[in-house]
């Protein structure tokens, strides 16, 4: 499991420096957009890798990578709009930022390295596409938890589907030798 968490923390390495890029030159603008807009973004995401995993010719020179890193970029940020709220205009520095973004991968992590011990690493059997259905089911759950105000009656919250959707996509990630 050791090896897991090399993998992860270098996956998500690459996904905070491309998260600092793009906040150097956007800003924090992603922070007025509410909870359902981040969640059909990465609905958006998923159903692209979807189709390019099914479809053997691309119109765009963009691969499954790039779209699982930014699933996990997005996911971050709507952990970070649940626990912050939404805002009318930007309102986070960039070093405020990182500091949730690295708050919320610490829980993501930690949630991860406990399920799995307990499902002693059985991702790694898993196909990538099957990881792919994974994080859209998880993603319907969130949009019905959304279109449900929020209210469930026995399942877990919004927020641990976004964890699962990131840890997902970290393992999609190894997969694809991103870690490598």
């Amino acid at each position: 499991m050791q090896q897991t968490s090399t993998q992860y923390d270098a996956i998500i390495q690459r996904c905070r420096t491309l998260f600092q890029n793009k906040t150097k030159d956007y800003g924090t603008a992603w922070r007025i957009l509410r909870l359902p807009s981040l969640t059909d973004q990465i609905f958006i995401k998923a159903q692209r890798i979807r189709s390019l995993q099914q479809n053997t010719v691309r119109k765009v020179d963009e691969g499954e990578q790039s779209e699982f890193i930014g699933i996990i970029n997005y996911a971050i940020m709507a952990l970070i709009q649940l626990e912050k709220g939404v805002v009318e205009q930007p309102d986070l520095s960039p070093e405020e930022a990182f500091s949730l973004y690295d708050e919320q991968v610490s829980r993501a992590k930690n949630l991860m390295e406990a399920k799995n011990y307990d499902y002693g690493e059985a991702w790694r059997e898993m196909r990538v596409s099957s990881l792919t259905d994974l994080i859209l089911q998880k993603l319907l759950r969130v949009k019905q938890i959304e279109d449900n105000e929020g209210k469930t009656l026995v399942s877990e919250g919004i927020a641990a589907n976004y964890e699962d959707i990131i840890n997902y996509a970290v393992f999609a990630l190894i997969h694809l030798n991103v870690a490598a």
